[in-house]
């Protein structure tokens, strides 16, 4: 086998330090700066917080349980370790992978970490070996997850969405009675406003939200296989499940905040995890529709783009002004969809008690949310820079007078003219329909004056039904 060759030493990137240009993935190189707010809680940096976070809040619920071995703790020294999650820092962070570079077990390597802290505070360092008690790694790592999907939710995803349905709300609301062809099978249909096919979006993303909220995040702290095994060989006559529970349930900082989760093996069955993906992968599967449609009426010319000094839209092609935000947020949440739908495939499938397969994967989440929360960006930095264009959506309208074929055989049906379906589709398909033929075909129809009045009257950009209503409502 041949071998492969080294790096140059001065080749482009080799140097250890990472820069925007050198990081493997785009989302810590190229789109660096949007996902600054994802980055504290996803990332490794994120984990080892949240997992401090679940070994105090253990210690310290510990001490109130009433053991003779574990006296309550005094509230300086609640208030010492409660500022060890409360000050996390990446300076401490960079301590516990030192750590690890010598356990070689990045939970052990926290447990040291937190002991080392109890230094020169003797209430602590008496009760040091408190700290990770009747712990499996799982019981921390599987809390710690469930707390930066907390965090991650509340704090960026579902911000970030909420800014694309409040943009889309608004839009709904601003061109409610703005006419538009519609078109079904990509010919020309019953007209819309522009407006409803906004509410359209904003109704179905407001339902993939309420999903996405909904799911209760699960934690287990169980032991080895779920069994309370090591609590109970230490005190057999208490009641860990009802105190695990507590931790568990318990509102931040002093618990985790989660929902307590009973049955388990040694991980929690991440079932909640598949849900809660496939939640976002749904909603981002509505975004997707969302962004072909615009980039259609961009093409149409219903939409205009502002314009960016300095923008360049084709390299030889001066005058085009691409709908590059709303191809970003296509590709992205593929992209999203695709780890997400992994993700939820297979967290839920663990062989016997335990395997390490999960483990790797879940190191991911992060990175499937980040392409979800960038999709999430470009869409509202393309919906900001749309600018309606009424006249060619207009001259649309006015060359597709066939849409009107609907409501003249609609009215001739209520008054009883045979054959009114087939009688308009003689004229009409696959026809250049005009105003002048179509009104020679109603002033012939044996109907009230009155109705052959109306429908005179009407033309493809009056006939929208309670679109504008409906656009209103959202």
């Amino acid at each position: 086998m041949r071998p492969t060759p080294a790096t140059p030493a001065s080749a482009p990137g080799s140097s250890a330090s990472l820069s925007p240009i050198s990081a493997l993935s785009p989302l810590d190189g190229r789109y660096a700066g949007r996902l600054a707010s994802l980055r504290p809680l996803m990332s490794e940096l994120g984990y080892m917080h949240r997992r401090v976070q679940v070994e105090i809040a253990w210690f310290i619920a510990l001490s109130d349980a009433g053991f003779e071995e574990f006296k309550p703790l005094s509230p300086g020294a609640r208030t010492y370790l409660l500022g060890l999650v409360k000050n996390f820092s990446e300076a401490d962070g960079e301590a516990i992978k030192a750590i690890e570079k010598t356990t070689n077990h990045d939970v052990k390597a926290v447990e040291y970490w937190i002991k080392s802290k109890f230094e020169a505070r003797p209430e602590l360092e008496r009760a040091a070996e408190f700290v990770h008690f009747a712990c499996t790694s799982e019981d921390i790592n599987n809390t710690s997850h469930a707390l930066q999907l907390k965090g991650a939710r509340e704090l960026v995803v579902l911000p970030a969405l909420d800014a694309v349905i409040d943009k889309l709300r608004d839009m709904a609301q601003a061109f409610a009675d703005v006419p538009m062809l519609s078109r079904t099978h990509g010919q020309t249909a019953s007209p819309t406003t522009v407006g409803k096919e906004m509410a359209n979006v904003v109704v179905r993303l407001q339902t993939a939200r309420e999903r996405i909220a909904a799911v209760r995040l699960m934690g287990k702290m169980n032991g080895a296989v779920g069994n309370y095994n090591a609590h109970l060989s230490a005190w057999p006559d208490f009641d860990w499940e009802a105190f695990s529970r507590r931790v568990v349930e318990t509102a931040e900082p002093l618990g985790l905040g989660l929902t307590f989760q009973p049955y388990s093996i040694q991980i929690e069955p991440h079932d909640y995890m598949a849900e809660l993906f496939d939640a976002v992968a749904r909603t981002n599967t509505i975004l997707i529709d969302l962004s072909r449609d615009i980039w259609g009426y961009v093409s149409l010319g219903y939409f205009k783009q502002k314009l960016k000094p300095g923008e360049i839209g084709s390299s030889t092609m001066p005058h085009k002004v691409n709908p590059i935000d709303f191809e970003n947020a296509e590709g992205n949440l593929g992209l999203a969809n695709a780890l997400l739908r992994h993700l939820s495939e297979k967290l839920p499938i663990s062989r016997w008690q335990r395997d390490l397969t999960d483990s790797t994967v879940l190191r991911n989440m992060g990175v499937a949310l980040g392409y979800a929360v960038l999709a999430y960006h470009a869409l509202g930095v393309g919906l900001n820079k749309l600018e309606l264009n009424e006249e060619a959506l207009a001259a649309d309208l006015d060359a597709s007078w066939e849409v009107l074929a609907e409501p003249i055989q609609t009215v001739m049906r209520r008054y009883g003219v045979q054959g009114a379906y087939e009688k308009l589709k003689e004229v009409t398909r696959g026809k250049t329909v005009t105003a002048e033929a179509l009104h020679g075909l109603i002033r012939s129809l044996e109907i009230p004056q009155s109705e052959k009045d109306r429908l005179l009257a009407m033309t493809p950009g009056s006939y929208v039904g309670k679109a504008a209503e409906l656009a209103r409502r959202v």
